[in-house]
Parts: C-alpha cells; sequence; structure tokens
C-alpha cells in the first residue's frame, strides 16, 4: 500500500475532538517514526517529552483560527461563503480570497465573475476573478461595514467539512499556542499539546519557539498546488534556529506550516528573520535544508502536503508509516492522532 495511493476507511476518520469522550488532547495517538531505521514505535502524545533530547527545539505555529465560514445566499439560493485567506499585496480590508461551498458546506460551488453574494448583517462580497489559475477560489472584494475579524465574529462560524458531522465551538479549533488570529483552519499539528504537557517538555530542556503563518482553506482540488500564504519568522526564532543546529540540537518542526515558513527563510547559512507571504512548495527534489523532523497529523493521499511529508521522511519511511496507521486504525484530520518524524 502506497502512502501516496490509499483508501482512507470511514471508520478512521475523527468526527470528534477527543474531549468529547473524555479523552484529553494529549492522550492521542502519536506515532514514532525516525529515518535512521529501527521499528515505527506506537505511544500516546504526552509522551512527546520522551520521544525528545534536550537541546532539541520544537518551532510552534502561534496564528489562531477564524471563524472563517459564513452563511450566504446567492439570489434566492442558500450558500456558505470561506474566506480563505487575505488577496496578497492587496488591501486586506477590502480583497480577500475566498471559497463558495453549498449550503452545508459539503461541496465546493462555481462562481462567476462579477457575481455578488449576500452575506449576514447587509454584507456583501463581489467575485472578481478567479484565483490561482483554478475555479475554486475567487479574488473577491469585501463590502462590510466593520473589519472583517469583528464581523466573522459576530458571523462565522468554523470550517467544518463532511467528516464532521456536528458544529463545535471555535475554541476546538485552537491549540495552546493561539495568539494571532489569522488562519481559516486550525493549523492542527499542535492541538494535542497542553499546558502541562509544554512545561514538562521545557523541563526536560526542550526548547520552543513561534513562528506565524496563517492557513488558508485545506480542501484542495486534486492537482492544486498550496497557494501564498502569510507568515512571519522573528529573529528571536531564527536564532535560536541557527544556535541549535550549530551547538548539534535537532529543529523538530510543529506542522506542516512551521516547515513552509522556515524553508522560506532559509539559505546556506541557516535561516534569517523575514515576514511577508511564502509561495514555496516543498517537494522531495527540493528537499528541507532548516528542519530535523516533523510532528504533523495523518493526511489524505491527494493532500498537497503529502509530498512535503515525503521530503521529511523519505518515501520508504512514510509507506511504512501510513501501512501501519491505516492497519492499527491511527485517525485522520485534525481531530485525529500524530505522527512524529525523527532524523
Amino acid at each position: 500500500m502506497s502512502a501516496l495511493a490509499f483508501e482512507l476507511p470511514g471508520c478512521l476518520h475523527a468526527e470528534e475532538p477527543p474531549e468529547a469522550h473524555g479523552v484529553a488532547r494529549d492522550e492521542v495517538r502519536l506515532m514514532v517514526a525516525s529515518r535512521g531505521g529501527g521499528p515505527l514505535e506506537h505511544a500516546r502524545f504526552r509522551d512527546l517529552p520522551e520521544h525528545l533530547e534536550p537541546g532539541d527545539l520544537l518551532v510552534v505555529n502561534t496564528s489562531a483560527t477564524l471563524p472563517a465560514a459564513v452563511p450566504a445566499r446567492r439570489g434566492s439560493e442558500p450558500a456558505e461563503l470561506r474566506f480563505a485567506t487575505a488577496a496578497p499585496d492587496l488591501d486586506r480590508g477590502a480583497w480577500w480570497i475566498v471559497e463558495l461551498r453549498s449550503a452545508d458546506g459539503a461541496e465546493p460551488s462555481r462562481g462567476r465573475a462579477g457575481e455578488t453574494v449576500e452575506l449576514p448583517g447587509g454584507a456583501s462580497v463581489e467575485l472578481v476573478a478567479p484565483y490561482a489559475g483554478g475555479a475554486r477560489l475567487w479574488l473577491a472584494r469585501l463590502r462590510l461595514s466593520e473589519p472583517l475579524q469583528a464581523y466573522l465574529g459576530r458571523h462565522g462560524h468554523p470550517i467544518r467539512y463532511g467528516y464532521v458531522p456536528r458544529e463545535w465551538p471555535l475554541d476546538a479549533y485552537q491549540t495552546a499556542f493561539a495568539t494571532e488570529p489569522g488562519s481559516a483552519e486550525m493549523p492542527s499539528a499542535a492541538r494535542p499539546f497542553t499546558p502541562e504537557l509544554v512545561a514538562r517538555l521545557v523541563s526536560r530542556g526542550i526548547q520552543i519557539a513561534p513562528i506565524t503563518l496563517h492557513t488558508g482553506v485545506s480542501s484542495l482540488e486534486r492537482g492544486e498546488s498550496p497557494y501564498p500564504e502569510r507568515f512571519s519568522v522573528p529573529e528571536a526564532t531564527a536564532k535560536l534556529v541557527n544556535a541549535t543546529r550549530w551547538w548539534g540540537g535537532r529543529v523538530i518542526a510543529v506542522g506542516t506550516t512551521v516547515v513552509r515558513a522556515l524553508e522560506t527563510v532559509a539559505d546556506a547559512d541557516g535561516i534569517a528573520a523575514g515576514e511577508g507571504w511564502t509561495r514555496l512548495v516543498v517537494t522531495p527534489e527540493r528537499g528541507l535544508f532548516t528542519v530535523d523532523g516533523l510532528i504533523t497529523g495523518w493526511h489524505e493521499p491527494e493532500a498537497s502536503h503529502v509530498r512535503l511529508l515525503e521530503a521529511a521522511a523519505g518515501r520508504k519511511l512514510l509507506e511504512r508509516s501510513y501501512d501501519a496507521a491505516l492497519d492499527q486504525g491511527y485517525r485522520w484530520h485534525e481531530f485525529g492522532d500524530s505522527h512524529l518524524i525523527l532524523p
């Protein structure tokens, strides 16, 4: 069974947060895989400190999730509009990239250039042009009476896909590191972290440093590449990454968003502070320059993240891991289990 070509059984979709069953966030399962060889290990996320070493550095994403889905109308037809990301290089108060969905959010819908989509509270957006050469995302002109974040706080709800049958509050889609609202969907690799686990990691001599990358919608159609996303790598984080590599520690990215941000500001001498828009697409052919390991969730085979995972793990280890995850009943998606890839 190839990690890049498999059928995901419906029973492996994580339909609810683990807390709904009285299970703590850090009690989800954790598979530990090493590029150095040896057997795959099956643990719980709370065991993470035992699989890291003093001097290792975890880099986390501080982006917080927006309630980015809003009920909408297209004439007399109900719909849902999802705010994916601010439009690169345009006034983010007036221009955003959006996605039209069916009223229940289950299916993408096709828009028309010049179409006005009505939103609650007398607001609307105009679909101006297809975005990034596709037919699913649109460059849209916003007509709101208040800033978008305030508007979404009043009228929006978290983006939800069909494998999650009921709505959950926004808190269910925030991580322990979330401080700066901006992501359409949760940077979910960090969801299993709890304050108690963070304290145990720090007490073991494992350092934690922040970046910010605001994620867009994950419902990329087959063959679509990741689109530009806003990011920031602070100077203190850049210095700590470089110092960790200099003294022989390992840099472990918590999520593919962290990989994308760090690799965007990498050069032959390490990384430098930076911010703006990243258009980087990480592939096995490009490889990784700044990251030694990765904490991630489990992704469907057509997901754009899989090529990045192959760059981090190598194809053979990735196939072994996914074969084992399918065989052992690991759970997929934002409320699911975790995968730790180490050197």
